[in-house]
């Protein structure tokens, strides 16, 4: 079996937005890579033995005192560099060059001229070649290091991009994992295959190997739980397990009553009826519904969902004898977004409670399978793994489920009309071929009353908002442009099947400044 790590690219992370899409873009290529901070230890980064580093953009800027440095280490290492955006400053000023205050700030597209060959555009650039790329940037360097030829600018910006051939050290001002970029893949796979000399080992079926023998030796004989939500995560952990352990492995399925539309029923027949994984299915939607009676305060419904997930998961997990390890579906942006992670440079999005040990009182070693790949990376592995792709590509759903889509205090009646009026929306964005067109789709119900006419009669009935979004990262988004006719026939649909609803409305506000949830 191939060794995956092997051949590793170190990413040092000085706090830009788009840090971590450098490292997927990355890892497409089939490359390995982690994401460190700028000063973590540099005798752990040279233990870390990456074939190349590349440093990240960042929001600080090199002429004010204290600004981020890249740690000598790096220099040191013998390996082919790349600096994007605030890391190519950084290495200007570090080796010798300088940077200012850009007369000209850039933003967004600009023109690309290449003004000499450079290892990073061999193969589909050439001298007095123009590329359409993405800026992002105020300060610049205005005088390369001794050993550096500039490689390309653009008309505002003499100096966009700089080579040192002799060491393999490159530098561009502009974003190359933005698909925004022409030919960013191709650079990006210039440094991390020909000039760092990287195998493309990092594939779907090779971390399925990789991953089902470090199962295998970290468990031993063991017995694992799993706690199955229905979301991706948790199934590609299960499927990844039970090939690893076989029937050494349990299942626990919270059927909160607060999920899709026949999704409990989708999840058992996935999981267990296809996949032959053993799945303890607890209906506890009736105690779901009596904890959030009366309550309408978002973070409240969260933290009780929260919290009565974790009660009716351990009263299951002590009735199982002889189980050791519990399962966790945490992947590679939970740990980096965490405050306990490597990084975090860049403002601490979130935490997470799979992130950082287990609940307190659980009696299990914590196996975490799925912790360094990145949610696409658990997508594919899960269709390599054999799990139905429309499971694997749905939409993201919240951990709270319905019960922040139904806005205020949740009832039976507003789930189930919120359930039918959801699914009502979704099969008809797959039936328009629009389902793969948008990120994220779903309705939400609101607990305002509109009048409206339904036959001769007046009715006075509840409200439900549509709500779809196209984003690359989920950090920002824009609403969906979908078609009005489409929008017209799920309107009449719902207003039409589902006895309650009388007036459908679409959600035009796009992240910032509306969050993509309504709660």
């Amino acid at each position: 079996m191939y060794n995956i790590h092997r051949d590793k690219i170190l990413i040092l992370d000085f706090g830009a937005q788009y840090t971590q899409l450098i490292a997927r873009r990355i890892r497409e290529i089939g490359v390995y890579c982690e994401i460190w901070a700028w000063d973590h230890n540099p005798v752990e980064i040279a233990q870390f033995a990456p074939r190349g580093i590349i440093l990240s953009g960042g929001p600080e800027s090199t002429i004010e005192p204290g600004a981020p440095r890249a740690p000598q280490t790096v220099f040191d290492a013998g390996v082919p560099l790349l600096g994007i955006c605030y890391g190519m400053q950084t290495m200007a000023a570090q080796l010798g060059g300088r940077t200012e205050a850009g007369h000209t700030r850039e933003f967004g597209h600009a023109r690309l001229s290449v003004t000499a060959a450079c290892g990073l555009w061999q193969g589909f650039a050439a001298a007095a070649d123009a590329l359409d790329v993405w800026m992002s940037h105020g300060d610049r360097v205005t005088a390369v290091p001794p050993g550096f030829a500039v490689t390309a600018a653009t008309h505002d910006l003499p100096i966009a991009a700089m080579a040192d051939e002799a060491r393999r050290w490159y530098g561009v001002q502009f974003h190359p994992e933005v698909t925004h970029t022409q030919h960013g893949a191709e650079i990006l796979r210039r440094f991390a295959v020909d000039i760092c000399g990287c195998d493309t080992l990092w594939t779907p079926a090779n971390i399925i190997d990789d991953a089902v023998a470090r199962i295998r030796a970290q468990v031993g004989p063991d017995r694992v739980l799993l706690g199955l939500s229905g979301g991706v995560d948790s199934s590609v952990v299960a499927a990844l397990l039970k090939r690893a352990i076989g029937d050494r492995l349990t299942c626990v399925f919270v059927d909160t009553g607060l999920l899709r539309l026949h999704e409990g029923d989708q999840v058992m027949a996935a999981m267990h009826e296809h996949m032959g994984v053993n799945v303890i299915r607890v209906n506890a939607a009736p105690r779901y519904f009596t904890a959030l009676s009366g309550v309408s305060d978002p973070e409240a419904k969260r933290k009780i969902i929260g919290k009565l997930f974790i009660d009716v998961f351990d009263e299951q997990a002590h009735k199982l004898a002889g189980i050791k390890w519990l399962a966790q579906g945490t992947i590679y942006p939970d740990v980096i977004e965490s405050a306990d992670s490597n990084t975090g440079k860049a403002h601490v999005i979130k935490s997470h409670h799979n992130v950082g040990g287990l609940p307190e009182g659980m009696r299990f070693e914590l196996i975490e399978p799925l912790r360094e790949l990145f949610k696409d990376e658990v997508r594919r592995v899960g269709v390599e793994l054999g799990l139905p792709r429309e499971m694997v590509y749905r939409h993201p759903f919240p951990g709270p489920g319905l019960g922040v889509r139904v806005l205020g205090e949740v009832k039976p009646e507003y789930v189930d009309l919120l359930q039918r009026a959801d699914d009502i929306f979704i099969s008809e964005l797959r039936a328009a071929d629009l389902y793969d067109k948008v990120s994220q789709a779903f309705a939400v119900f609101l607990p305002v009353k509109s009048v409206g006419v339904v036959g001769d009669a007046r009715a006075y009935e509840w409200v439900i908002a549509l709500r779809a979004v196209e984003t690359i990262d989920f950090m920002t988004a824009h609403w969906a442009h979908l078609p009005y006719d489409f929008l017209g026939r799920v309107s009449n649909r719902i207003i039409n099947e589902l006895r309650g609803i009388s007036r459908v409305v679409y959600d035009v506000s796009g992240k910032p400044p509306a969050t993509i949830e309504w709660e």
